[in-house]
């Protein structure tokens, strides 16, 4: 039965390597248990409420994903968007909490809408493939920048923005031998590595806690790796506090300004959650050989449908918008292909309700050296540009390099999309892109400007 609806054998794997897969997405991902309910506690949300929330929008949204469009990839609540939800919108702007959510929520209908049009497939089919091919790997300069800065091999400068950290630490040397490990086990066709080098390295990484190498420092951020089982609260405890807590529709629409400015702040959700998530979608269904001869990816539209529904549903429970992760990738590089490696990471979220105490402990330095090696091998995708013609490799460079550069999935196809415009239509070949890229293209620039 789970041959026949997943397609295991025509995907050409296995129900074994799909759970090892799916494990290694969830393992790859589980620190949005812990960031999440800290960004969303800061505009006053109860941060147990906000970790159930997140567990059941995640198992919501990668379910759907898993059921209706027979992928991998798993979903959660966005990193930068649940800070833009946070620190712009409730913090910077000064509305409620319960207005920011409302708006995660109509972001949410609206995508469903434009994805019933097949507004949102139109948008990925319309992205050239050279871009294509760039996302990807610029997806994985960009998750391997964040597993480096993660593990504090990379970190802030003022005066070069960026710098090498101490190498001495247990978080760095430790982080090290995880990519060293994960690199040799997969050169051995060892299955599981990446997995295998996540819980090794967070085992290793206990046992520096033990011997006192690994020092906690909850002030600068340095928190116990052993997990802590007497600190929970009741499963379902704050979940009443955050969950269909929408503001009056006199909040929302009381003004012109309020209602400017809900616009606005839908607009902001939806712009970048479209693009990220078309992005990761792109990103990671290349690493998988998903696309198409002309670059496009069946079932895109159950794909886009199981993000939306993720949207809407999150925010009835009371978390910011829900996207499509980029560290499924992780679970591709790990064998995965087909729906049922989602429902293993679905599974894991679930679990994570009973054993919220372990994942939440597990490090970043602990998952970063599979952030590493995903994105180098992520980065195979750029050899398929045409880098003899200039029109096809500087798109493709810009949106490579913008993603890690600006920390943004969405600012590295923006950047891409614009100069592809440009360079195509200024060098004579205009007809190479479409009439749905020449859209894009000019809502990107008013984006840049507004």
């Amino acid at each position: 039965m789970v041959e026949k609806f997943f397609k295991l054998q025509e995907n050409k794997t296995t129900v074994k390597t799909e759970i090892l897969a799916g494990i290694t997405t969830f393992m790859t991902m589980a620190y949005i248990l812990a960031v999440n309910p800290d960004i969303l506690s800061a505009a006053g949300m109860d941060k147990h409420g906000v970790f159930v929330a997140t567990v059941l929008a995640s198992v919501i949204g990668t379910a759907v994903m898993a059921l209706v469009a027979n992928y991998p990839f798993a979903l959660a609540p966005g990193m930068g968007l649940n800070a833009f939800f946070a620190f712009t919108v409730v913090l910077g702007m000064g509305h409620s909490w319960q207005f920011a959510l409302f708006a995660v929520f109509v972001e949410g209908i609206i995508f469903l809408i434009l994805t019933a049009f097949n507004v949102r497939e139109a948008l990925f089919n319309a992205i050239p493939k050279c871009m294509k091919y760039a996302v990807s790997a610029g997806i994985g300069l960009f998750i391997a920048f964040i597993g480096l800065k993660g593990a504090g091999v990379i970190v802030a400068d003022s005066a070069t923005f960026l710098a090498l950290g101490n190498m001495t630490t247990p978080q760095t040397v430790l982080c090290m031998f995880g990519v060293v490990l994960i690199v040799v086990l997969m050169k051995r066709n060892v299955p599981g590595a990446v997995l295998i080098g996540i819980v090794a390295t967070y085992l290793l990484g206990i046992g520096a806690e033990l011997i006192g190498w690994y020092v906690v420092d909850v002030e600068a951020g340095v928190y116990s790796l052993i997990p802590n089982f007497a600190s929970g609260q009741g499963l379902f405890g704050g979940l009443s506090e955050v969950a269909f807590k929408f503001p009056p529709m006199s909040e929302v629409f009381g003004s012109i300004d309020s209602i400017l400015t809900f616009v606005v702040v839908v607009f902001s959700f939806l712009f970048v959650d479209l693009f990220d998530t078309l992005g990761t979608l792109i990103g990671v269904a290349a690493k998988a050989d998903y696309l198409d001869e002309k670059g496009e990816l069946p079932r895109v539209k159950q794909a886009l449908f199981a993000d939306a529904v993720g949207t809407t549903a999150g925010a009835l429970l009371g978390t910011s918008t829900v996207t499509t992760f980029v560290e499924s990738s992780a679970g591709v590089i790990a064998g995965g292909r087909t729906g049922l490696t989602g429902l293993s990471t679905a599974a894991c979220f679930a679990l994570a309700l009973f054993a919220a105490p372990i994942f939440i402990a597990i490090p970043s330095f602990a998952t970063a050296p599979a952030l590493i090696v995903v994105g180098v091998l992520m980065l195979e995708s750029i050899t398929k540009v045409d880098f003899s013609d200039i029109t096809e490799a500087l798109p493709a460079f810009l949106t490579l390099i913008m993603m890690p550069l600006a920390y943004s999935i969405s600012e590295g196809i923006v950047f891409g999309g614009i100069s592809y415009v440009l360079v195509k239509v200024f060098s004579g070949k205009a007809k190479d892109v479409s009439i749905v890229m020449y859209i894009m293209a000019a809502l990107f620039v008013i984006k840049l400007i507004i």
